[in-house]
């Protein structure tokens, strides 16, 4: 067992360098665990018993016997388990079992990505090919060639899909899909935590939609979701489908024995509290262990720090190691490319992968010893999943985080408790945002005309129709409502945005291939798409050449620049409607519809590791609105006279600057989706108060959950801004616009207070 020793032996060195040990904040160790399992089922057909034994299956861990039994049973469940616990089998053993029983049956397979469809679907054909039947399983998308189409339509046992897909081309030619949706026995929803904020809202009402045609059709398909870890799998299955979930959440899987590490690389700049570039560490640290031959694999969240990483470690390679190679893997790779590198991490000729976070979706690459991730990844889910990917059966296994300037990097270095004890992301959708609902209405009406009284799966719509009539989107006649339109609604609407008017992402940096790479709502464009702005797309960086405001279209060409730009929002909030309310003699606290007016003033380039400004400009747009919700909290007026106004307000400004990085953690959302701002004299109550909102038109349920967790997010608020060791405020806790010296003691008190009288009203 040499390579036992030599990992064991590298671990003792990082705890005995001293270049290495100092930057350790925590060092946690999870015991290995054995296999719980249980017998093969007696009524599973013999060809598939036989398939199973011959890719080594002999029995089923205990939770794929769970997931069996329940499927059998006719109910709808969730499975949640860590990555590489044979989740698979939880869905293919009843799918493949119910088409062998009846041949008639369908099942519909629905994954957030394309990539992932395409090795489910090789797992899938492999099953199949060692159980000698005739059962056709085929991957639907994009990609798709028209001839092959047809034939997914009439014969696809199990056809596997997206979303996206789902929403576009199945659903609005349900006709040709007769087959399919008469048959329908399963609907397997895979990585149930990625369906969260608007996209979760959207896939809502396009299974609303797709449970509607299966009923036209006579079936009543049983859903069958997985999940990473998150604090609420049932709730989210059950808000997404509509249906009643069962849980399964014990897992039978085996783990080995695992090192997790939490690294925080050293201080370069005291007073700013700047630290040395994480992926500067990740080199030296995947480098400590690619030179002693041990499998590696490092996550950076973006593709130009995946190429950073990936030359410098090659050229360690090339002085020390010869033969052996060290890959980089993204999203972007063909099948053919990724076949290659999982087969050579397989034979030992593959040492190390680079990969973005295309990997943590579940891609089988087989498991390796270390897992380096550069940052946080922005969940705990995430985090977990790329964890992993690290351990083999036997033997140990090492993850070491090393965490990044943001605040959020490090508030969660800090915090190791919060990461290792308690999942308290939950996972947030809204199917009932009206400006959703009502585009999918559109396409609902279009699908089956509604008839005078139907619902929605179970939401009432008589208004709505009415509202729809009204505006000469729907025909009322006979007491029904049909679309009345040429085209179909389902093209315009994007799954990944509220508003319709999105913005078109071109790339022209290949002019002779001018490419569409994606798209963005108004409002995020005024910050993210002006003229100049660096625009990251899948981790590589676009400069912004013009943005067409009229035409709603973006030309961006790739560049590689050491910056990215950051926009000023100047924002009017104006609360329409207050429906929640608490209040004491120091605090209030309050839910509700606001409307906000936004006007993007001037851009600033900022460099990426020390974050300094290197640069700005004006941005020349049009003021935008938006209609939404927001939880809020105000001082009494009594607060103020604690403070000078230029301290209160500046510490206001800290404080929403801490609470922008501490509650987005809390709904699991990306920063972007829910924004602060403080106002020094509140237009409703004209008392200082910190606004949290919903970036989305009509609101996706962020904010009223940060209203319901008021005290929790106060309270981690404090805690990021206690662990800071800065002296008087740094970029990592309360940004730099202060010149004051007490602003973080300001900060603090303030933040205090409102957790104090926020337990008063308790």
């Amino acid at each position: 067992m040499e390579f036992r020793q030599s990992l064991t032996s590298l671990l003792q060195a990082l705890k005995r360098e001293k270049e290495f040990n100092e930057q350790i904040v925590h060092w946690h160790t999870i015991p290995s665990r054995e296999a719980e399992t249980d017998d093969l089922p007696n009524e599973i057909d013999s060809r598939l018993k036989k398939a199973l034994q011959s890719r080594g299956i002999q029995e089923l861990y205990t939770h794929q016997y769970e997931a069996y039994q329940i499927a059998k049973n006719g109910s709808h469940f969730v499975a949640v388990t860590p990555t590489a616990s044979g989740k698979t089998l939880c869905y293919n053993l009843p799918v493949l079992q119910q088409i062998l029983n009846d041949e008639t049956s369908r099942a519909l397979y629905l994954f957030p990505t394309k990539a992932l469809a395409q090795d489910q679907k090789s797992e899938l054909n492999e099953i199949i090919a060692e159980m000698g039947v005739q059962l056709n399983s085929y991957t639907y998308d994009g990609d798709t060639s028209p001839a092959i189409r047809q034939k997914v339509r009439k014969a696809g046992h199990i056809v596997i899909t997206n979303p996206d897909m789902l929403h576009s081309a199945i659903l609005p030619h349900h006709t040709k899909w007769v087959s399919l949706f008469e048959n329908l026995k399963y609907i397997v929803i895979d990585e149930l935590h990625i369906y969260r904020g608007i996209f979760g809202s959207h896939v809502a009402n396009v299974i609303r939609r797709l449970k509607r045609i299966c009923q036209f059709y006579g079936s009543d398909p049983q859903f069958i979701c997985t999940s990473a870890t998150i604090a609420n799998p049932k709730g989210l299955a059950e808000t997404l489908t509509g249906v009643t979930m069962e849980l399964i959440s014990k897992n039978g899987a085996p783990s080995s024995k695992k090192h997790f590490i939490f690294y925080n690389p050293p201080i370069v700049n005291k007073p700013l509290n700047i630290r040395k570039s994480a992926t500067l560490e990740v080199r030296r640290l995947a480098g400590h262990f690619l030179k002693h031959k041990i499998q590696t694999i490092v996550f950076a969240r973006s593709r130009v720090r995946v190429e950073i990483i990936l030359t410098y470690l090659q050229e360690l390679i090339k002085n020390e190691l010869k033969a052996k190679s060290i890959r980089g893997y993204r999203g972007g790779y063909l099948p053919k490319q990724r076949r290659e590198i999982e087969q050579g991490l397989r034979n030992g000729e593959v040492l190390g992968v680079v990969s973005t976070n295309a990997l943590e979706l579940g891609v089988d690459i087989g498991r390796l010893q270390v897992c380096i991730m550069t940052g946080y990844p922005g969940t705990i889910a995430s985090a977990w999943q790329q964890a992993g990917r690290a351990g083999r059966r036997q033997g140990e296994a090492v993850i070491i985080m090393v965490a990044s300037s943001s605040p959020l990097d490090q508030y969660i270095i800090q915090n190791p408790d919060y990461f290792f004890k308690q999942n308290p992301e939950t996972a947030i959708i809204n199917p009932d945002n009206l400006v959703v609902l009502v585009d999918h209405l559109k396409c609902a009406a279009f699908e089956i005309p509604f008839k005078e009284g139907d619902t929605f799966d179970g939401l009432e719509l008589e208004e709505i129709l009415q509202f729809l009539a009204e505006e000469r989107v729907l025909y009322y006649n006979d007491k029904t409502y049909h679309w009345m339109n040429d085209s179909f609604p389902a093209h315009n609407i994007s799954l990944r945005s509220a508003s319709q008017e999105n913005v078109i992402i071109i790339d022209q940096t290949d002019i002779a291939h001018v490419k569409v790479i994606g798209e963005m709502d108004r409002f995020s464009a005024m910050t993210l798409l002006h003229d100049e702005a660096i625009y990251l797309h899948q981790g590589v960086q676009f400069q912004v050449e013009k943005l067409d405001w009229a035409e709603k279209k973006a030309f961006v060409r790739e560049v590689d620049v050491d910056y990215f730009t950051d926009a000023n929002l100047a924002v009017q909030l104006r609360v329409l409607e207050e429906d929640m309310h608490q209040e004491n003699e120091r605090t209030e606290y309050g839910f509700g519809d606001v409307t906000v007016q936004a006007m993007a003033t001037i851009f600033k380039k900022i460099k990426f590791d020390t974050h300094e400004n290197i640069g700005s400009g004006p941005i020349h747009l049009p003021e935008e609105e938006l209609h939404t919700n927001a939880a809020w909290m105000s001082l009494q007026l009594s607060m103020k006279e604690e403070m000078t106004e230029n301290r209160l307000e500046e510490s206001l400004i800290g404080a929403a600057h801490v609470l922008q990085h501490v509650a987005p953690l809390k709904v699991m959302c990306d920063p972007s989706d829910l924004h602060v701002i403080a106002q020094i004299k509140a237009t409703h109550n004209e008392k200082p108060t910190i606004f949290l909102y919903d970036r989305y038109p009509g609101g996706v349920g962020l904010s009223k959950k940060i209203y319901e967790t008021m005290d929790t997010v106060l309270t981690e608020a404090l805690q990021l801004l206690s662990a800071c060791p800065c002296h008087a405020g740094c970029p990592s806790c309360i940004g730099t616009e202060s010149s004051s010296n007490s602003i973080k003691k300001d900060t603090h008190l303030l933040l205090a207070k409102l957790l104090m009288s926020r337990n008063d009203t308790h």
